[in-house]
């Protein structure tokens, strides 16, 4: 990936002013001290646009997989798919999100991140509008990758917007668009069978409807597309700040000089894979993400196989998702304001090993209340986009820890819902899918905590 500084016109100063070097104010972002360029009225009016694209995109960054994992069976019947061929279909979600995010950090130097973003909205509205036209099995996948590679590109580029126009509220700022996630993800999942068995019992019509809500999420972006920059990289300059004005004192020279190399210091490409923090923070992405996609994609279907009615477990599930809503506003918070986030992470892992130990024991019988506590261990979502930014100190590192972590996260992830599709046809029940979930708490409450310390990635590189 080309590394080359992006620089930006100059505004007009003051004879004898000096350009501060390596500093950029984007668009959006708090202006720089001292330059009454910026206008507050068009500083406020790109903060609240940008608030509204996060909630809109985050709102549709699950409904394309929860309304699916709620009419699993009905595709898998209608399109002839085998328990292996439906667990490769909640596998696909994971194997995107790995291949595509891991080309967001070059798309979003190129067109920047807004326009990234916004391509990623229109992608997820063709493949959730092409979708429902399939006529086999590689022709919905196909339709899902679409969907699922604008996803991938967000996924990876929501912490980096946080971070460039909101430095100071990394902690509220994720915390409101993982509620926005966490409330499209339940009411997808809640939503989706009453709504098909309201529109004729087609699922085609169910899963279609979706589209509509990501049309909607386009359109904040489209005034935000010609923004490239991306605020705190220390690779972003105004032409011309390297050089003198002509009416510089020997203090100002030297004072440029040493912001100059402050600068190219800021500059030097991270080598990420030397950072053991970043292999953590990756390693407990993927099995958070893992637990996540296995229960998006199967947990429906364990409840009905216990003799719950499809219209419940589907509002089980959203009970699952839905309670990220509250969490996913306080965790970041929360984390934001310990140095060491690793107490979070074991609270989360111990709440998932008690859901999945009920799952095993008493599906049907507690429900409500195995539905509850994989909701709150599903919080790890939110944990792990929070340390992404605090991992890191500058928006460049951001980006590529970003792209790092979640693309080695969902590599991992990818087997976690194949492996249960296969466990489940080949033992012919669910006690070893289960036991499988449950297992893999612990490996994640260690990584989660080794990620958890208060150290960045820069200081590793």
């Amino acid at each position: 990936m080309s590394d080359e500084p992006e620089t930006l016109e100059p505004t007009a100063r003051p004879a004898g002013t000096i350009a501060p070097a390596a500093i950029v104010a984007p668009p959006g972002a708090a202006p720089i001290a001292g330059d009454s360029s910026a206008p507050g009225r068009a500083h406020r009016w790109t903060l609240g646009l940008v608030t509204l694209g996060l909630v809109l995109a985050a709102l549709n960054l699950r409904p394309a997989i929860t309304s699916l994992g709620a009419l699993l069976e009905e595709v898998s019947a209608d399109l002839h798919m085998s328990g292996t061929v439906a667990g490769v279909l909640t596998s696909v979600p994971p194997l995107c999100f790995a291949i595509f995010g891991i080309t967001a950090p070059r798309l979003a130097r190129r067109f920047g991140p807004a326009a990234v973003v916004c391509a990623g909205m229109a992608a997820i509205f063709a493949g959730l509008v092409l979708r429902p036209f399939a006529g086999g099995t590689a022709g919905f996948l196909a339709a899902s990758a679409l969907a699922l590679m604008g996803i991938a590109v967000s996924n990876v580029l929501m912490p980096v917007i946080v971070k460039r126009y909101f430095p100071d509220r990394i902690g509220s700022m994720t915390g409101l668009y993982s509620m926005a996630l966490a409330l499209g993800t339940s009411v997808a999942a809640a939503a989706t069978v009453p709504m098909t068995q309201a529109l004729g019992g087609d699922w085609r019509i169910g899963l279609g409807v979706w589209a509509a809500v990501a049309a909607l999420a386009v359109l904040p972006w489209i005034p935000l597309v010609r923004d490239r920059g991306i605020a705190g990289t220390g690779t972003g300059t105004r032409r011309g700040a390297g050089a003198g004005t002509g009416n510089e004192t020997r203090a100002e020279v030297k004072t440029r000089a040493e912001a100059t190399a402050t600068a190219d210091k800021a500059a030097a490409p991270l080598r990420i894979t030397r950072s053991r923090t970043a292999w953590a923070l990756g390693c407990f992405f993927g099995l958070q993400a893992t637990g996540a996609y296995i229960t998006m994609g199967w947990m429906p279907q364990i409840f009905r196989d216990a003799g719950v009615p499809a219209s419940t477990a589907g509002v089980l599930l959203a009970v699952t998702m839905v309670m990220g809503v509250p969490l996913a506003f306080v965790i970041p918070r929360l984390a934001t304001r310990m140095k060491n986030q690793g107490p979070i992470v074991v609270a989360l892992g111990l709440c998932g090993l008690s859901g999945y130990t009920g799952l095993f024991l008493a599906p049907a019988a507690g429900a409500w209340v195995w539905a509850l506590l994989l909701g709150i261990s599903n919080c790890s979502f939110p944990l792990a986009l929070t340390m992404i930014g605090m991992r890191s100190r500058t928006g460049a590192g951001v980006v590529r820890l970003s792209a790092f972590a979640q693309s080695v996260g969902y590599l991992i992830s990818i087997p976690g819902p194949l492996l249960v599709g296969v466990l489940y046809q080949h033992s012919g029940g669910w006690g070893l899918p289960i036991a499988l979930m449950g297992g893999l708490m612990v490996p994640q409450m260690i990584v989660g905590t080794l990620a958890g310390r208060d150290r960045t990635v820069e200081d590793e590189c």
